[in-house]
């Protein structure tokens, strides 16, 4: 049983599917002059080339919210490129936080 569990685990590796232990959401909130200057555009993009789904939408409060899930390991990355200094406009401060990966969240919009 447990060198079925292995290979079953090995082949969604192979084929690119996360196992549910690593799939992961993250929200994170941008704060800067992040609106109006293709923030959203890009954060869909890089989202996107990572594999994650989710949206990304301006706030009221001049704020862009960034819910995006997949692989733990991807959504790190894209948290990582946030804070970067290649986003457009001006990043100055990238809060988040983790939760578990939720059931039908597909494509990556910017709302």
């Amino acid at each position: 049983m447990v060198l079925i569990m292995l290979w079953e685990t090995a082949v969604a590796d192979e084929a690119g599917v996360a196992s549910p232990d690593d799939r992961a959401r993250l929200t994170a909130w941008v704060r800067g002059r992040v609106q109006g200057v293709g923030f959203r555009w890009w954060v869909r993009s890089h989202a996107l080339a990572l594999g994650l789904a989710g949206w990304a939408e301006n706030l009221a409060d001049g704020r862009v919210k960034v819910v995006a899930q997949g692989t733990r390991e991807a959504c790190e990355q894209l948290l990582e490129q946030l804070g970067g200094d290649d986003t457009p406009g001006h990043v100055a401060q990238v809060t988040h936080r983790w939760d578990e990966a939720a059931d039908g969240v597909v494509g990556f919009a910017e709302r």
